[in-house]
């Protein structure tokens, strides 16, 4: 059993102890902005930290109106370039909190007078002494090189910034998100099934739109990273503007599909790809219906998770239990293949790059 598998199924626990430890500094950031509200969301971060970030570019602008930019580190590491960044919030996001290019965009961002914001695992990293403020994640030590307690712990650190900038979401609803991650957990015993099928597989497509768009992301890294597989991710609207030109039939893809704003494209994707014959596979949830009935290709989180009666989307706390099945999918693949997820090769905990 990997270690990976493990620390997938603490999530539940990691989540909420995050919660609870980290929702003050949320509302001590929250008192700060209020005097001194960013005009520009700026975010640095690499590899599954800057998957998290994507996630984060929606939900903030979403939920607050702030404009976010993804930051280049190049611009600064490579370039040289000096960025105005008054009026700003500088946020960097590393597991490790050791990342060299992200940590340099919270160093200089701050000399320019940004506020800035650190999102890391390590309490004592060099991340958390650069950043103003600093969102530990309390995933506790991620052994395996894939990275999964971290990556949602990053995403609620994500929902706990977008608090801290205004956004309507409250802690009663964020307290559902630890539960929402283990009714996730009850999918493994079937996606260890359905992993069989795929044991010989060399490419793949992940699909989402929206906010779970950094989930396609993040699922096709892990593909690679730890199985191997050549997996390409889009939007599904990115997808039919040339790139579904290389589907055919039996062509492995992965799918997101929640009820609520993306709902209607997706489906559309859905059909378009069936009509191919490809092999469709579809993540979703009891909320959204007109997907459940598909029921070969789904797999199913046995719970409700669309929000009703707020203003905020319908698809908001699907991000986080949405990503575990397709985490445990690409766990149980590579041990099926005779990898070792833990230990890819080529790859270290910590990368350090300019």
């Amino acid at each position: 059993m990997s270690r990976m598998l493990d620390e997938i199924r603490e999530q539940p626990a990691a989540l909420e102890r995050t919660l609870a430890r980290e929702w003050s500094t949320a509302e001590d950031l929250r008192k700060r902005l209020q005097s001194r509200p960013p005009r520009l969301i700026l975010i640095a971060a690499r590899g599954t930290s800057d998957n998290a970030a994507q996630f984060g570019r929606y939900l903030l602008e979403i939920t607050t109106g702030i404009p976010v930019s993804l930051a280049a580190p190049s611009v600064l590491s490579l370039y040289g370039t000096s960025l105005k960044l008054q009026d700003t919030l500088v946020v960097a996001i590393s597991q490790s909190g050791e990342s060299t290019d992200t940590n340099l965009v919270a160093e200089r961002a701050r000399e320019a007078g940004a506020t800035t914001v650190g999102i890391t695992n390590e309490r004592d990293s060099a991340l958390a002494r650069i950043a103003e403020h600093v969102f530990h994640i309390r995933a506790g030590r991620e052994q395996s090189v894939a990275a999964t307690k971290t990556y949602t712990g990053q995403l609620l650190g994500m929902y706990l910034l977008a608090y801290a900038c205004g956004a309507p979401i409250e802690l009663d609803s964020l307290r559902r998100i630890p539960e929402y991650a283990a009714r996730a957990l009850d999918t493994e015993a079937e996606i260890n099934s359905r992993a069989d099928r795929f044991t010989y597989m060399t490419q793949a497509i992940s699909v989402a739109r929206g906010l779970n768009y950094a989930n396609a992301f993040e699922f096709a890294l892990k593909l690679m990273e730890t199985c191997y597989v050549v997996a390409e991710r889009f939007s599904a609207a990115d997808l039919m503007h040339g790139p579904i030109a290389m589907v055919e039939q039996a062509f492995p893809t992965f799918l997101f599909t929640p009820a609520g704003p993306t709902s209607a494209g997706m489906l559309e994707m859905v059909e378009k790809l069936r009509g191919l014959k490809a092999e469709t596979t579809l993540i979703t949830d009891r909320g959204n219906r007109d997907v459940v009935g598909l029921r070969k290709q789904t797999i199913c989180i046995d719970a409700e998770l669309t929000e009703t009666g707020s203003s905020l989307p319908a698809d908001i706390w699907t991000p986080i239990p949405y990503i575990i099945p397709a985490q445990l999918f690409a766990a149980c693949l590579a041990e099926k293949k005779g990898l070792n997820p833990d230990q890819p090769r080529t790859l270290s905990k910590v990368t350090l790059t300019l």
